[in-house]
């Protein structure tokens, strides 16, 4: 699943900011525009400029806590942003295998057209075997990458944990990248050398 489950969740999650803020500015005393998030202008010290940042609402519930302090004195908020995030990084990774042309029919396609074969079962049989794998290893996939983006926010890294993850996770693809065109022209070196 890589990390797009991650990426889906965070832009749900701006998207929930972006309604929520724009309905916020527009009827900020409705009590049905404060359950979707209650916006107030913070501005960190010395400096003149001022953000928003959500302070009720469900918004509010889904942005992670801010430091430690912030969880332990609303350990709800900390408990609901764990569980939204791995929720939703499960939902997601299991419908990105779907989208992806990673799932169960595909997955048996690929390996007839490999002639692979699963000892013990029968071609046909193949595609109700990986049913019972693919989508729990998609869903527990999302949970691991939502859970290590929760503990890089939870632990206050600089940056969040999706930056972080996502920063990781392209430098590495860069280094694969490299290695693979080294290993290619060092194997033309040593056939002219041959």
């Amino acid at each position: 699943t890589s990390n797009m489950p991650i990426i889906l969740q965070t832009a749900l999650v701006s998207n929930i900011y972006f309604v929520s803020q724009m309905l916020y500015s527009q009827q900020p005393n409705s009590p049905f525009i404060k359950l979707f998030g209650e916006w107030a202008s913070v501005s960190p010290e010395n400096s003149a400029m001022s953000h928003s940042v959500p302070v009720g609402g469900l918004a509010y519930y889904v942005s992670p806590p801010a430091t430690l302090s912030d969880m332990l004195r609303d350990p709800f908020h900390a408990l609901f942003y764990l569980m939204f995030t791995l929720t939703a990084c499960a939902v997601f990774g299991r419908t990105w295998t779907e989208v992806s042309g990673t799932s169960v029919r595909d997955v048996a396609r690929q390996m007839r057209e490999g002639q692979v074969v699963m000892k013990g079962h029968r071609d046909t049989a193949t595609a109700r075997v990986l049913g019972r794998y693919i989508p729990i290893a998609a869903a527990l996939g999302g949970i691991c990458i939502g859970l290590l983006t929760v503990l890089a926010d939870y632990m206050g890294a600089i940056g969040t944990g999706t930056g972080i993850l996502l920063t990781v996770t392209i430098i590495f693809d860069f280094y694969e990248a490299f290695t693979r065109e080294n290993m290619s022209e060092f194997g033309a070196i040593m056939k002219q050398q041959m």
